[in-house]
């Protein structure tokens, strides 16, 4: 990857949901999102905040689709992140920074 920029693999999430009512909500009736998830597959020499392995939270609309050996990817520049969760290694807990 050149520069600032992050090749990442979106998170696919298809499976059911349960409202907090409880009512089971099948995955053909969500709505689009406006933001999603992905985790960071290859970054560039200049990105500084991302890490290969993190988490990313980025908006679908604003994305390059490409598809390497089979598999879809997105390439992302790093301005283009909104937020990184990544695991503490110590604790093993994750935290959202925004």
């Amino acid at each position: 990857m050149l520069f600032d920029r992050l090749l990442v693999q979106p998170e696919v999430d298809a499976s059911e949901r349960q409202s907090s009512a409880g009512l089971v909500i099948p995955a053909t009736a969500v709505g689009p999102k406006r933001l999603a998830w992905a985790v960071v597959v290859v970054k560039g020499e200049h990105v500084r905040q991302v890490a290969v392995g993190d988490r990313v939270l980025f908006d679908p609309e604003e994305r390059a689709e490409v598809e390497v050996g089979g598999t879809d990817y997105v390439l992302l520049r790093e301005r283009d992140v909104h937020g990184v969760s990544q695991r503490q290694e110590a604790t093993e807990a994750t935290g959202l920074y925004l």
